[in-house]
């Protein structure tokens, strides 16, 4: 059992590795956590594999560490050894909050990315007795109130652009984990968390001693975890008090859902660190400082929207069947050819998957970001990586911006780069972050990785110029 330590630590305090490592579930919101954690002082790196005694001292003193993975696209039985793996690496730092971070939509099955199984496997590797959930994330119109998710639909405003999210227009269709169960509890029951107690946000304002001590009364129970309701951002602040107070008591604590929990753990820091430290984490992006390329490999209505607006790029259309068939080399090495010939010329370019890709049985999926055990697939997700990684052989590139979450995990595992570090905010859930590589050309690079879902209809315009307020200034 990891001795407890004060929450949070003391600047006199002597270091003993992170006190909070999180594994994302894809790309994409690992950065999310990133950003959030970072934005509040806490040093943090993220990196794409869980690091080795050479790698832990070349990075020094760190607040949180965090692990970008693709384990929402995995089988339980690839799931299962790749979170024991970063489970045990966990527990070997010492760390007192171990977070698997999941898409704010909850969006899983027990056959593809199961929460259940992330639950069960990692739960071996932390002593503490609760293992919370959270269910929402405010920032991005997530909310969960009573057990029950609801959640915007891209960028629609007002109380009719939230929908419960079994009815949700694009996450209750999603081509391989719809979500048809808007109750978390029966959702995560049938990935085999059978006891699923519930904290509801009624229970807030009661104040801390009565909110710890319903906790601990749900607990007694023994229920396999507690899910917690938010609506609010003064809700996270009443559970980063609840995760402090028993990651205090005996650790790791296992915390479950979306950057919410990173913003949750953050709070209790906040008010310790220097204003200073914040400022300068929230300094804003600035102009691109050479040609933006973009590869939208996700194809979800909002991504769509991006694309049509993305006045300022010259726009390929990539032939899934061309990049997965007999002559993927050739094609690709044309398109290669094209794109890196053009940002040469100091145009942005922005390449992207055609909306429909036939499978081998002649059917057709409205998604080519979403893996559903597919070899076409398969085979497209990794042909998009292939490009990119040919586009930066190619010619030298100061940013770059990838739409998709399965997409992001595969182009930016095919790369020759150990890590990312926060950069700037761009929109609410889209991070810039800066690629580190043992290879100079690589090195430095600033990311954008998105998911569908996530960014206004000007945010690859936003990718080139930095978002609209820093524009405001500029003018």
């Amino acid at each position: 059992m990891t001795e407890p330590r004060e929450f949070p630590e003391s600047a006199e305090a002597p270091y003993r590795g992170p006190a909070y490592a999180f594994y994302g579930d894809d790309f994409t919101g690992a950065t999310d956590t990133l950003a959030h954690l970072a934005r509040a002082g806490l040093r943090t790196m993220l990196l794409f594999a869980p690091p080795d005694a050479a790698r832990l001292a070349m990075l020094g003193r760190l607040d949180a560490l965090g692990v970008a993975g693709a384990a929402r696209t995995m089988a339980p039985s690839t799931q299962q050894h790749e979170l024991a793996r970063v489970g045990a690496a966990f527990a070997a730092l010492g760390v007192r909050v171990m977070h698997y971070k999941v898409c704010s939509t909850f969006d899983s099955a027990p056959h593809t990315g199961s929460i259940g199984v992330a639950i069960r496997t990692l739960r071996e590797y932390c002593d503490s007795e609760l293992v919370a959930i959270v269910g929402g994330q405010p920032n991005l119109r997530r909310y969960c109130v009573f057990g029950e998710l609801f959640a915007a639909s891209g960028a629609d405003d007002g109380q009719h652009g939230i929908y419960r999210i079994d009815r949700h227009p694009t996450m209750s269709r999603h081509p391989v984990t719809p979500m048809n169960e808007a109750d978390l509890r029966v959702h995560l029951h049938g990935q085999g968390v059978e006891h699923v107690q519930s904290i509801d946000w009624r229970g807030y304002a009661t104040g801390d001693a009565a909110l710890q001590a319903d906790v601990q009364r749900k607990l007694d129970a023994k229920p396999d975890a507690l899910l917690f309701d938010v609506l609010d951002d003064t809700h996270l602040a009443a559970i980063g008090k609840i995760i402090a107070h028993y990651s205090a008591r005996s650790a790791p604590l296992l915390a479950v859902g979306a950057s919410s929990v990173a913003q949750a753990y953050a709070s209790a820091y906040e008010t310790r660190l220097k204003s200073s430290t914040r400022d300068e984490a929230a300094a804003p992006l600035t102009r691109a400082r050479g040609p933006v390329f973009v590869l939208a490999g996700s194809l979800s209505p909002v991504t769509e929207t991006q694309i049509g607006a993305a006045r300022s790029y010259w726009r390929v259309e990539l032939d899934p069947l061309r990049m997965t068939g007999d002559t993927a080399s050739a094609y690709l090495a044309d398109r290669v050819a094209a794109i890196a010939a053009t940002l040469r010329d100091g145009r942005n370019v922005l390449a992207f998957t055609a909306r429909r890709i036939a499978t081998e049985e002649g059917g057709a999926h409205s998604s080519a970001d979403s893996s559903n055990g597919s070899t076409a697939q398969s085979r497209l997700a990794h042909a998009c990586a292939a490009l990119l990684q040919q586009v930066l052989d190619a010619v030298r590139l100061h940013r770059i911006g990838i739409a998709g979450g399965d997409t992001s995990s595969i182009a930016v595992r095919a790369l020759d780069a150990w890590g990312l570090s926060y950069l700037a905010p761009l929109t609410a859930g889209v991070t810039m972050c800066r690629l580190h590589s043992d290879r100079a050309e690589l090195d430095g690079i600033e990311i954008m990785l998105k998911g569908g879902q996530m960014g206004d209809a000007s945010l690859f315009e936003q990718l080139i110029d930095g978002p609209a307020t820093e524009r405001t200034t500029r003018a």
